[in-house]
């Protein structure tokens, strides 16, 4: 079984670099079969702006990311550790996050 860290190196490897948190996003909805109508509407946002997140156009915050965690149903801390390094490497940072449970 791979470990989450092995997974995400692969992933990155496959990407050609880090994984964004609108690729995880677009990812998760296009695996779950959901339209971007669809999970617009549950996050309560048009889906022009969730074409703009899902193409990195724009960035979310940590507590915008664990909601979109929540309405899709996956671990709040893979949603908000993509959306943190989005932000560090905008601010040109090479920096990784790792977030835990308190």
């Amino acid at each position: 079984m791979a470990t989450k860290s092995e997974a995400r190196k692969f992933l990155e490897k496959l990407n050609h670099g880090p994984i964004t948190f609108g690729q995880l996003v677009e990812s998760h909805r296009l695996c779950d079969e959901i339209s971007q109508a669809e999970l617009a509407r549950k996050m309560h946002i048009s889906r022009a702006h969730l074409c703009d997140i899902e193409k990195g156009r724009r960035l979310v915050s940590a507590e915008r990311a664990a909601r979109f965690a929540k309405v899709l149903g996956y671990p709040v801390s893979s949603f908000v550790t993509a959306a943190l390094e989005d932000q560090l490497r905008k601010a040109g940072l090479k920096m990784r996050v790792t977030v835990e449970a308190a």
